[in-house]
């Protein structure tokens, strides 16, 4: 995986070189007869280099036109919610955000991009700077298309396929060790730490330490509160907005702490595996064959798009028929299809090229929607007193540090043990993506599912037993 996802600004010169090996010149005649080269003017040379700069992945020449034709559409509040339209206005804005964080001196080291693309534009929608058909435009979009769980498929599919079968099976195991080792210190250090500050003991658990680690908001905060609601015989939105501030907030500080840790790769290359959860792990047979790989091509891609989604669709049918959740049912199912040899070197290698590109194309337009329709920008404000950020600071820390000393001694490499850690503080599937991208580790999300979905359904249950019994 590249080191550098999503955003890239490039200015490759584009010349016309001579013709390789076996391929005829190509010429063209003039009027006077005479036979000269196609090398385009200078005039095409230089449009060519302006076509080669890109934003994300959008030209500059298109990004301009795409502006001014989304420009027009936003003046007379025609903005629909049509898949041409959203994959004009969502690209664009999502890979400028992107932008702006990576070029921030300081904060583009530790996921500028990753912050910047999911929050700037909470606070643009908040504030009314984005137009309101706009916000209204993308926030259908993003509830109806349900675009989060098609990249999740993709991104859990190829990166399962694309594994070694042993060290699959093994990473499996061993990662429950760092994960309920971090869980428990967190809930001990950040209670301690939110009693000390004054928030008391109780209040410090229920509604600041235990969120965080819940996996989320709907299967996390959503469930808390109305288990809170009933045991109190009060209203849901009430105990909502005291418990979602901590998943919003515990999910950013994990993706600057993601992003320091993949810094620290850098400069400690024995302690990460660069995606790999543990040493002497590969990726599968058929990427280290000498032979070569069956040619992916247009089908071969789209075969393994189309059996993501079918894993996905089985999730979803079990979840209706047995309330499981379908992410793990989809997980579980693509780990036994790898295990099972039912997966064949083509499907293996167009499910891994549909992975690369959500993985580098799809994310931040994902997190863009995110911001616009399901982060409300007045809840992270109402976050922002110190007693409650130094305790989710405090319950962040302990989780992935704890995560990187047992992932140590349980020979995993550290750094990758710890942003799996660090996901079961993310807010969901989104801010394990955040996380994630921010550690530029997108191989790990199998893993991260299992600390989001199985450790959050973990953590929510117990709350909510404990809390029953303590009223």
């Amino acid at each position: 995986m590249a080191r550098r996802e999503g955003v890239e600004l490039t200015n490759h010169a584009t010349a016309a070189g001579p013709p390789g090996p076996g391929e005829p010149a190509v010429h063209a005649t003039g009027t006077d007869g005479a036979r000269r080269s196609s090398t385009p003017p200078g005039w095409a040379r230089v449009w060519q280099r302006l076509m080669d700069r890109r934003i994300g992945v959008v030209p500059v020449p298109v990004a301009v036109v795409l502006a001014g034709v989304l420009w027009y559409f936003v003046s007379r509040g025609e903005v629909g919610t049509g898949l041409p339209m959203m994959i004009g206005l969502i690209v664009l804005l999502a890979f400028v955000c992107a932008e702006i964080g990576h070029r921030i001196p300081g904060l583009r080291a530790v996921g500028g991009a990753v912050i910047v693309a999911t929050f700037l534009p909470s606070a643009l929608a908040y504030y009314h700077v984005l137009p309101v058909d706009l916000v209204g435009a993308v926030t259908r979009f993003t509830k109806g298309s349900n675009y989060l769980f098609l990249y999740i498929s993709a991104v859990i599919v190829g990166s399962v396929f694309a594994m070694d079968r042993t060290v699959l099976i093994r990473g499996f195991v061993k990662i429950f060790a760092p994960l309920a080792a971090g869980t428990v210190a967190a809930v001990i250090v950040g209670g301690a730490v939110g009693a000390a500050l004054g928030l008391g003991l109780k209040h410090a658990l229920y509604y600041v330490v235990l969120p965080v680690m819940a996996g989320g908001v709907g299967d996390g905060a959503v469930p808390l509160s109305v288990g809170y609601a009933g045991a109190l015989h009060q209203g849901f939105g009430g105990q909502f907005a005291q418990v979602l501030p901590a998943v919003m907030i515990g999910s950013l500080f994990a993706v600057l702490i993601a992003g320091g840790l993949n810094l620290l790769g850098k400069r400690k290359p024995q302690w990460t595996g660069e995606g790999r959860l543990q040493p002497g792990e590969e990726m599968d047979e058929f990427l280290t064959k000498d032979e070569p790989p069956p040619h992916t091509d247009a089908m071969t891609i789209a075969t393994g798009l189309v059996t993501a989604v079918t894993l996905y669709l089985v999730g979803e049918l079990a979840f209706k028929a047995w309330k499981l959740p379908a992410p793990v049912v989809m997980l579980v199912l693509a780990v036994a299809m790898k295990l099972g040899w039912s997966v064949t070197r083509r499907l293996e290698i167009g499910a891994d090229a549909v992975f690369q590109l959500f993985a580098k194309v799809g994310t931040y337009p994902l997190l863009f929607m995110v911001g616009v329709a399901w982060t409300p920008w007045n809840s992270l404000l109402a976050a922002l007193a110190p007693a409650n950020l130094i305790t989710i600071l405090a319950t962040v820390v302990t989780l992935i540090g704890v995560g990187f000393w047992v992932g140590k001694k349980v020979n995993l490499y550290p750094i990758e043990a710890a942003l799996v850690n660090a996901t079961h503080a993310g807010q969901g599937g989104t801010g394990g993506v955040a996380i994630l991208t921010a550690a530029e580790r997108m191989q790990l999300m199998p893993f991260a599912q299992i600390a989001i979905r199985i450790g959050g359904a973990i953590v929510v249950s117990l709350t909510l037993l404990c809390f029953v019994w303590a009223h």
